[in-house]
């Protein structure tokens, strides 16, 4: 027979795997890559796409969690960002995730959200961590394909690392 998965136990771990994927890639990004301009685009780069996980995290935290006490971190410079000014900023971001899915879970399943003028989605907890994770999964994908479209073809070790997240998630706790 198997085990009952709680629900909310199963979401909060699901984001903390989903973090330290993208996590695990920055760490591990190439440093040639952080500042290569995105081709086609006029003045974007690997850099700018990275802090922009960090300052949309921080966007919704602000957005859906300002009524409720939690508190979003500041946004980083997505010009001038370290890797490790980024790692850190991470942290402190999926905190902010945490709290907000902690929040919804508290509340019935649902974040929250009145008087927050603009929604692009539904916000019970599930929807909005597949948002969250799916819009990471779409920029990590991007500077991957970027990377290859530029001669740039990352280590397995990356890219592989990415689709490990059984190992992943033994980190994460």
């Amino acid at each position: 027979m198997s085990q009952q998965v709680d629900l909310a136990d199963a979401v909060i771990a699901t984001w903390k795997t989903s973090h330290r994927v993208t996590v695990f890639f920055f760490e591990h990004l190439p440093s040639g890559l952080w500042p290569m301009a995105v081709p086609g685009t006029s003045r974007k780069t690997v850099r700018m796409i990275a802090g922009h996980i960090h300052n949309a995290r921080c966007m919704w935290i602000k957005m859906l969690g300002r009524n409720h006490g939690i508190r979003a971190p500041k946004s980083v410079n997505r010009q001038t960002v370290t890797r490790r000014e980024l790692v850190r900023a991470l942290e402190r971001s999926s905190h902010g995730i945490l709290e907000l899915l902690e929040l919804g879970i508290n509340q019935g399943g649902r974040i929250p959200a009145s008087g927050v003028a603009w929604l692009n989605l539904p916000v019970d907890v599930v929807h909005f961590l597949a948002y969250i994770v799916a819009h990471e999964g779409h920029h990590r994908g991007q500077i991957v394909l970027l990377a290859r479209q530029t001669g740039h073809r990352l280590p397995i070790e990356i890219t592989g690392g990415l689709w490990q997240w059984s190992k992943r998630a033994k980190e994460a706790t």
